[in-house]
């Protein structure tokens, strides 16, 4: 899941070498952390959130086999 949240974002932002996606596990859930540069953050969020909802919901799909639930959490 780290690599598609990552090439997601790449493809999204202007300067895909700050795109970074780190992952940790929690006891129920896989928390992926996408950090962009600060310029971007509007272009991964999108009007109204439509953007972060649409990586949260392909992400979701990709996952639904999976037992843990993972999350999507974007940061500058």
């Amino acid at each position: 899941m780290k690599s598609l949240v990552e090439v997601i974002a790449k493809q999204l932002v202007d300067l895909p070498e700050e795109v970074s996606v780190s992952q940790r596990e929690e006891e129920n859930a896989v928390i992926l952390e996408l950090k962009v540069a600060p310029s971007d953050m509007g272009k991964i969020i999108g009007k109204q959130g439509k953007i972060a909802k649409a990586i949260r919901t392909i992400v979701k799909s990709a996952t639904a086999s999976s037992s843990k639930k993972v999350v999507v959490e974007i940061s500058e």
